[in-house]
């Protein structure tokens, strides 16, 4: 895998992570809960952070632990 390919998959992970912070700002557990719509998106966006965590080359783990 070239470092290339880790440095998308990083963005990737920033950008979603990124997002989930942003959808979260001005709600609290209340809304987690009563919202599914909120927690399906929050959970697809862990989802996405973890899938391009483990793509991410032994290489570019160790560079960024």
């Amino acid at each position: 895998m070239s470092r290339h390919e880790d440095e998308v998959r990083l963005g990737h992970m920033l950008d979603h992570a990124t997002e989930a912070v942003q959808m979260c700002a001005g709600r609290g557990r209340t809304d987690l809960d009563s919202d599914r719509m909120l927690n399906l998106a929050l959970v697809r966006m862990v989802e996405i952070v973890g899938e391009a965590t483990n793509r991410v080359s032994d290489a570019g783990q160790e560079a960024r632990p």
